[in-house]
């Protein structure tokens, strides 16, 4: 499997997956990782989470909404975790192989061009 950077993965497009698509293995999703900012392995491998601080309630539901947009638009859908109104975390895996494929790196990319009110 191709390690690519986040700019080449923010440009490709989310390939539907019925279970067709190759599952990254540890060693790759560990290599792959390192061009995502901030982004972390969790699940054996098997999962990516980001978590933010955003300023307040309405700055997360508002990064909320521009999530679901971008993973509604790639088909593909994030876990989306919203603790004490401001604490913001997203997971990614793909479900229909039951980790991490090219498709939740192509979303993280994406999440990560989102603009988003961080708490300072």
């Amino acid at each position: 499997m191709d390690i690519l950077s986040c700019d080449q993965l923010a440009k490709k497009n989310c390939v539907p997956c019925e279970g067709g698509v190759p599952k990254f293995s540890a060693k790759e999703a560990e290599e792959q990782i390192t061009h995502l900012s901030g982004w972390e392995l969790t699940r054996d491998s098997q999962r990516i989470r980001k978590s933010w601080v955003v300023t307040d309630f309405q700055a997360a539901m508002s990064f909320f909404e521009k999530v679901a947009v971008v993973s509604e638009s790639e088909g593909h859908h994030p876990d989306l975790h919203l603790e004490q109104y401001r604490n913001v975390t997203i997971e990614l895996w793909t479900h229909a192989v039951g980790g991490l494929s090219e498709n939740d790196f192509i979303c993280a990319a994406k999440i990560d061009e989102l603009p988003i009110e961080l708490k300072c």
